[in-house]
């Protein structure tokens, strides 16, 4: 069930909200912006999102042990 929320905002944030985003979006997209903010299950999701991101695990590994490479180096 949605919930109505009345918010107050400067007259040229809410024009550029219409010009921008479009009628009939704005709800939608302030939705998306603020839910990984204030629901843990978005966080969550988003981490087993970047978890299966093959790609991205691969590079921050290989990050990984050129740090502990560096770590153990003893040249000067």
């Amino acid at each position: 069930m949605q919930k109505k929320l009345t918010i107050t905002l400067d007259p040229a944030v809410y024009d550029a909200l219409h010009q921008v985003i479009g009628r009939r979006r704005i709800s939608k997209f302030i939705q998306e912006l603020i839910r990984p903010h204030v629901t843990r299950q978005s966080l969550e999701e988003a981490y087993r999102a970047q978890a299966a991101d093959q790609e991205a695990e691969a590079e921050a590994k290989e990050w990984i042990e050129g740090l502990i490479g560096e770590a153990t180096d003893e040249s000067p």
